[in-house]
């Protein structure tokens, strides 16, 4: 029996093999392309920006969430600024109206018709948010000085009208990647973002382990502890997420025309991690509103000063802080069952089983079968929902503990970046993989 060992040699081998497939070599040509545009465009600055005023208000807040989401270009404030999030929340937007409103429903149901239009839905709404985001952000910048014009408001004009044209062009360089790359092409855009922040990111940890007051010997230490937590983390996550949970399946033997199909086993996979890095987009998004309010409060000649109540209570709320980070931890909780809720339909998968003649051995088809998975449905997301809200606060956790900064200021650790890395990657070299053994190329997972 033929061994299912392969080595990291043999793995490179054979995704070279992807680059012999005429069709497969020009996806990834696409691919290779349109993300250099992408690195390109982060860098072309939008007009009347101060770009010092610009980068001593990343320290906290959204603001940081927002850069590491573009890959740099918002602490630039580039064309591409806002980067790709005004199209996440319009589609998120959009499946949450998908439970609450019966006409998206019957949208989702109509099949290819139906995609088009709540693509179209989601286009206009991802304009929208973008139009918004940018005004809000525009004067928030204008009042700190952030902007140089002598026209007052005015000057904000051609940013939000810039920042919004760049919004539009990623949404569409993310269906173009989606369509003729390999994968979910706005997940290879954040995915190629914070690629680029990384080195950045390790080389600013470098310096401040190295600009401590220890011994040569203990900074080395240090460095070095550093490099294997990190690769610890993402061996966690990788692991986490690729577990599932196997429901077996046994499928009725069924007579088709002249044709009798034999009843058969299978398994019905269920991911620990189902409703994937979505919960902590939205938890953060939450909990970092009331540092981002405080920052904004202080940077605007408010008459609010460090020791002002107002700013510490807001403070006491952020993750940074012990009440905040258990405040945060929680929400990232609640948005998993939340969000799992809304990806994964019990009923659905219930009646689909019932109606293709299969069933779970044990089980009557239908209420029963649906309380089953929707009991292992509970456990699974218990157990993703603490491994999520661990991940979350790494960031907050691992630069106190190692004295490399504030709570909160390496991302680099864990969270939104680290999870969106791991999975985009594991993703598109299963795509990769599929492409290759419809082709009888032998694959470079197993």
């Amino acid at each position: 029996m033929p061994s299912h060992d392969i080595s990291w040699r043999d793995s490179i081998v054979r995704l070279g093999y992807a680059l012999q497939v005429p069709d497969l070599r020009r996806r990834l040509l696409f691919i290779a392309g349109m993300l250099a545009l992408f690195v390109a465009g982060l860098h072309i600055p939008a007009p009347f920006v101060n770009t010092k005023a610009i980068e001593s208000l990343f320290s906290s807040g959204v603001l940081g969430l927002i850069d590491i989401m573009s890959g740099g270009a918002f602490k630039r404030l580039s064309i591409l600024a806002l980067g790709i999030v005004p199209y996440i929340n319009a589609s998120i937007i959009m499946q949450l109206l998908g439970i609450a409103v019966p006409a998206v429903q019957r949208l989702q149901k109509e099949g290819e018709t139906g995609r088009k239009v709540i693509s179209a839905y989601t286009r206009w709404g991802t304009v929208v948010l973008a139009l918004f985001q940018a005004a809000g952000l525009g004067i928030y910048l204008e009042r700190v000085g952030a902007i140089n014009t002598s026209i007052g408001y005015l000057g904000i004009i051609p940013i939000v009208l810039i920042m919004t044209a760049g919004t539009s062009f990623l949404m569409w360089m993310g269906e173009q990647l989606t369509d003729r790359g390999i994968g979910n092409g706005v997940s290879l855009i954040i995915f190629a973002g914070i690629l680029i922040r990384m080195p950045a990111t390790f080389q600013e940890m470098i310096k401040l382990v190295l600009g401590r007051t220890d011994d040569l010997m203990t900074r080395l230490v240090s460095i070095s502890f550093i490099v294997v937590i990190f690769l610890a983390i993402v061996v966690f996550i990788t692991w986490v997420h690729q577990a599932t949970r196997q429901i077996p399946i046994q499928h009725a033997k069924r007579v088709v025309g002249n044709r009798v199909f034999s009843s058969a086993n299978t398994y019905l996979p269920m991911k620990i991690a189902t409703a994937g890095v979505i919960p902590i987009i939205f938890a953060i998004s939450v909990a970092m509103l009331p540092g981002t309010v405080a920052a904004m409060l202080l940077s605007s000649n408010s008459g609010y000063t460090q020791t002002s109540p107002l700013i510490t209570w807001l403070y006491m709320f952020s993750p940074g802080h012990w009440l905040g980070g258990i405040i945060y931890f929680l929400l990232v909780v609640f948005f998993t069952y939340f969000y799992t809720a809304v990806v994964y339909n019990v009923q659905d998968i219930a009646d689909n089983l019932k109606k293709h003649g299969s069933f779970v051995p044990g089980l009557r088809p239908g209420k029963q079968t649906e309380k089953y998975i929707d009991h292992v449905l509970t456990r699974l997301t218990f157990a993703g929902a603490l491994f999520l809200g661990v991940v979350a606060l790494l960031p907050y956790i691992i630069p106190v503990v190692l004295r490399i900064g504030s709570a909160g200021s390496q991302f680099l650790w864990g969270g939104t970046s680290l999870l969106i890395v791991v999975g985009v990657a594991l993703e598109t070299m299963k795509q990769i993989e599929a492409h290759l053994v419809m082709r009888r190329y032998e694959g470079f997972i197993k």
